[in-house]
């Protein structure tokens, strides 16, 4: 089955949430984005942010795991419904990144993908480059980060 069959264009999905505790945001910090802000609270207060928040980099990656999580559960779901899943590839990258509002500790983000389109690919036959748009928001609906993906789609 190919993506472009089964999602329309345009479709967007809740993938799950990820709570950005004060633990998981210096753990994360203090081993790729060591800076005041994402590793110490107090010193946190005296930067323009004013309080301890999530490196972007964490943001991303937190997408990426609720993403896979949810990508299991639905090739799992298809599988049960008799339906063959789509084989999902690597990413040859993605555009348009955008913190758009700090994640401080505490907050939960919700993570969301839309479907934008499908075409095959002409260097490689029998496979398709998806693109999506990648988005999370906190509770109260306020956008923090947004970006566009794409993915190759294996027949």
């Amino acid at each position: 089955m190919i993506m472009a069959e089964r999602y329309a264009e345009g479709e967007k999905t809740d993938i799950g949430s990820y709570l950005f505790t004060a633990e998981r945001i210096v753990h994360f910090a203090e081993r790729f984005d060591p800076q005041p802000f994402h590793l110490d609270g107090e010193a946190a207060k005296a930067t323009l942010f004013g309080g301890l928040c999530a490196s972007g980099w964490h943001t991303c990656a937190a997408w990426m795991k609720t993403f896979i999580a949810y990508w299991n559960a639905e090739c799992a779901r298809l599988a049960s419904e008799g339906v063959k899943p789509p084989k999902l590839g690597p990413s040859p990258g993605f555009q348009k990144l955008q913190w758009l509002r700090p994640v401080y500790a505490g907050e939960e983000v919700t993570y969301s993908v839309t479907f934008l389109a499908s075409r095959p690919l002409a260097s490689r036959p029998g496979c398709r480059l998806n693109s999506i748009l990648c988005e999370g928001a906190i509770a109260d609906a306020t956008p923090v980060i947004r970006f566009e993906s794409s993915v190759i789609e294996f027949e």
